[in-house]
C-alpha cells in the first residue's frame, strides 16, 4: 500500500511517500527548483519520492492533498462579507485568482499528476483531501513515539482553524476544539514580523533571534490593545489594528500609531525599538502557548504532548513548554510547517481512513518514525566524482576512517567546512547532512559565518550540534532534541565573567561580549537552539563530533544550514559546490571527497595541500 501526500499552493510545497505506514521519502520542492519557499505544484519532489520507491505514479494506491480548498474558499467569502465594504480591492484580487485557478484545484492537481504520469486523468489513483489541521495533527502524532498524547496545532490559518487541540490514541486522532480565523497566533507573530521590516513566512526566525537583544517594553501595550487572552489560553485579536483579513498588508495605520512609528523599511538599519518589539511579542506568544499547553494537559490527562504548525517552530517557546508545563515528554514534528502537511496527509489516510494500526515502543520515547528527517536525495561516490571531474575541480578522496579525523583537525584549526553527506533533511533545519560547520570555541566564528558565509544579519545566532550523551554537560537540558526544536541555556559553569564596561552595552553591541566557553553558539541571553546528535540516526556526523572531541575535549560543533541568505538549503553536489565557491568557506566535504577553496581552478593557487594531507 503506497500513499503519496502533497502540500502546495501556499508556501513550502512538498511531497511525501508512505509505504505500509513507513515514510519512504519526503522533500520540499524548493530544494529542486532553487526558489525559496516555492509554492508551486511539487512535481520535482513527487518524481524524487517515486524514484526513491522505484515505482511509477500509476502504481500508487492513493494520492492525498493536505487541505480542502473549497472550505478555504468559503472562509474567504464569509470573511469579506463580514468586513464589507472594507477590503473591496483585495476581494476583487482574491476572487480573480480563485475563479481562474484555485477554485478548481482538484482538477488542476489531477491534470498536473496526469502530465507527470503521462496518462489520462481517469487512469490516476484516487485523489483524497484531508483538512489542513488534520494534516498537522497527523504529522505530529502518528510519527511520534507515543501511544497516546495531547496534540496541539498552532499556525497562521488552515481552512478556518488557526489553533486546534486533538487527542491521539493508538491510530485515532479525535478533534476536541479549535480557534478560528481571524484570531491566530501565527498571524499575530507574522504581523510583528512585517512591522519589524522582515518578510512574512520567512522572517519569523529573524524576529525570534532578535528578541534577546531587546527588553519586553511593549507587552502591556499589546495585551491592552491587540489581544484578549483568557486563563485557558484561548484568545481573540482586536482586528481594528490588523489588515490581513481583507487587505494586502498585515497591519494598518492604527497599528503604526499605537507603536509610534510606521513599519520599518526592509533592509534599513535595525533600531533598539525593533529589538524591544521582538522581545515583547515573543514574551506574549510564550505566555499564550504555556496557557494553551496547561489546558491541553488538564483536558488530556496525558503525560505526552505533540506539536505541529508553524508556531511549533518557535523553539524558544518550546523550551519553556519543556521546562514549565506539566507534560513529561514533548515531541515536535521537525517539518512543523506546511511542508510537513504532506507527511501528515499520507499518514492520516493510512491510519484513519484505512484504519491501520501503529506500532509504538513506549519504553523508548526517543524512537520516533521520522528517521532523523533524513528522507531526501543522496548521491554515491561515482556520481560525485564524475561531477567533480566534469568541472575540473581539485579534490582528494579518502576512505571513511581517514577523512573524519582530518576534517575534525581542520575545524579545530579555525576553518569553516561545507559538510554534505547521506540523504537530505526534510524540513527547515539542517541536521548534519547539508550543514556548514565550525568550531564553537572560536569567538569570531559567529560573525565570520554570518557575514562571510551566510551573507545574513550579524545578530542571528547559530545552533550547536552536541553528542547526545553529553548534552547535559553543556546545556540545562536532560531530554533529546534531535531536530533542533528546543532552546535551553548554556550551563552556568561555562559562563564567562562580564566586565562592568561590557554591561553598559545594549542592542547589537551585545554581540561583542563572549559569554561562555563555547561563545559562537551562545546567544546574548546565554541560550542555544540545541541539536542532540545520536549514533543511531546519524552515525557519520556523530563520529565527526566524536573525533573533534578526541582532539579538543569539546563534544560540540557549530551547525548551520548549507545555503546563503535567500537560497534554499543545497540538495545536490552541484548546489553545494556553487554555494562553496560563492562564499568564504575554507573547505568542502562531500561524502569522502575533500576540496580546499584555495585549490579550485577559479582560485589558481597551489600550496602543496595534497602532499600535506597525504603525509599526515
Amino acid at each position: 500500500m503506497r500513499i503519496l501526500g502533497i502540500s502546495a499552493y501556499y508556501h513550502d510545497s512538498a511531497a511525501a511517500l508512505v509505504q505500509e505506514g513507513t515514510i519512504i521519502a519526503a522533500a520540499q520542492e524548493e530544494r529542486f527548483t532553487r526558489k525559496k519557499h516555492d509554492a508551486r505544484f511539487p512535481k520535482n519532489a513527487i518524481l524524487y519520492t517515486l524514484a526513491e520507491a522505484k515505482i511509477s505514479l500509476n502504481k500508487l494506491d492513493y494520492i492525498v492533498f493536505y487541505e480542502k480548498p473549497i472550505v478555504t474558499f468559503e472562509r474567504l467569502l464569509e470573511t469579506y462579507l463580514a468586513y464589507a465594504p472594507r477590503g473591496f480591492r483585495s476581494f476583487l484580487a482574491a476572487m480573480s485568482a480563485w475563479l481562474q485557478e484555485k477554485l478548481y484545484l482538484k482538477t488542476i492537481i489531477k491534470k498536473e499528476l496526469a502530465k507527470l504520469a503521462n496518462c489520462q486523468i481517469s487512469q490516476l489513483p484516487p485523489l483524497l483531501f484531508t483538512e489542513h489541521h488534520q494534516s498537522h495533527a497527523a504529522s505530529a502524532f502518528f510519527p511520534s513515539p507515543f501511544k497516546n498524547a495531547a496534540v496541539l496545532c498552532l499556525d497562521a490559518v488552515g481552512e478556518w482553524a488557526t489553533t486546534s487541540f486533538w487527542l491521539g490514541k493508538n491510530n485515532i486522532l479525535t478533534p476536541q476544539w479549535e480557534i478560528s480565523f481571524p484570531h491566530s497566533l501565527g498571524l499575530l507573530y507574522s504581523a510583528f514580523t512585517y512591522y519589524a521590516g522582515f518578510k512574512v513566512n520567512s522572517g519569523e526566525y529573524k524576529l525570534m533571534g532578535l528578541a534577546p537583544y531587546g527588553e519586553p517594553k511593549y507587552v502591556d501595550l499589546i495585551l491592552d490593545n491587540l489581544i484578549d487572552i483568557k486563563e485557558d489560553g484561548t484568545f481573540r485579536l482586536n482586528m481594528k489594528y490588523f489588515n490581513y483579513a481583507t487587505g494586502l498588508t498585515m497591519t494598518n495605520k492604527k497599528f503604526s500609531r499605537l507603536f509610534g512609528a510606521p513599519c520599518r523599511k526592509p533592509e534599513s538599519r535595525l533600531s533598539q525599538k525593533e529589538m524591544d518589539i521582538a522581545a515583547s511579542i515573543q514574551k506574549v506568544i510564550e505566555e499564550i502557548v504555556l496557557k494553551l499547553t496547561n489546558t491541553a494537559y488538564k483536558e488530556s490527562k496525558s503525560d505526552n504532548l505533540c506539536l505541529a504548525g508553524g508556531v511549533a517552530l518557535n523553539c524558544v517557546a518550546n523550551g519553556r513548554i519543556l521546562r514549565e508545563s506539566k507534560f513529561k515528554n514533548i515531541w515536535i514534528q521537525p517539518a512543523a510547517g506546511d511542508s510537513g502537511g504532506a507527511i501528515g496527509a499520507a499518514l492520516a489516510i493510512w491510519h484513519q481512513y484505512l484504519e491501520n494500526s501503529r506500532s509504538v515502543n513506549d519504553s523508548n520515547i526517543e524512537s520516533d518514525k521520522m528517521q532523523g528527517t533524513y528522507l531526501g536525495p543522496q548521491f554515491n561516490d561515482e556520481e560525485i566524482g564524475q561531477y567533480f571531474n566534469d568541472i575540473r575541480a581539485r579534490y582528494i578522496c579518502f576512505d571513511n576512517k581517514k577523512i573524519l579525523p582530518k576534517v575534525a583537525k581542520l575545524i579545530a584549526e579555525g576553518n569553516v567546512i561545507g559538510w554534505f553527506q547521506g540523504r537530505m533533511e526534510f524540513g527547515p533545519r539542517a541536521l548534519g547532512n547539508r550543514s556548514i560547520i565550525g568550531d564553537p570555541r572560536n569567538e569570531k566564528m559567529q560573525s565570520i559565518m554570518n557575514l562571510k558565509i551566510k551573507h545574513r544579519e550579524s545578530f542571528r545566532p547559530f545552533a550547536p550540534s552536541v553528542l547526545a550523551e553529553r548534552v547535559s554537560d553543556y546545556f540545562d537540558l536532560d531530554k533529546p532534541s534531535p531536530y533542533m526544536s528546543l532552546v535551553a541555556s548554556v550551563k552556568e559553569d561555562l559562563h564567562l565573567p562580564i566586565m562592568d564596561e561590557q554591561r553598559q552595552l545594549f542592542g547589537i553591541d551585545k554581540l561583542k561580549i563572549p559569554r561562555s566557553q563555547i561563545p559562537a553558539i551562545t546567544h546574548v541571553d546565554y541560550s542555544a537552539r540545541i541539536q542532540t546528535v545520536h549514533s543511531e540516526t546519524n552515525p557519520r556526523y556523530y563520529q565527526l563530533i566524536k573525533e573533534f572531541e578526541i582532539l579538543t575535549g569539546c563534544g560540540v560543533l557549530i551547525n548551520t544550514s548549507f545555503n546563503v541568505r535567500g537560497e534554499p538549503i543545497v540538495c545536490t553536489p552541484e548546489d553545494a559546490y556553487r554555494c562553496f565557491m560563492r562564499t568564504e568557506m575554507d573547505y568542502l566535504v562531500i561524502e569522502n571527497y575533500l576540496l580546499a577553496k584555495s585549490e579550485q581552478p577559479q582560485c589558481q593557487k597551489d600550496d602543496g595541500w595534497k602532499d600535506e594531507f597525504e603525509l599526515d
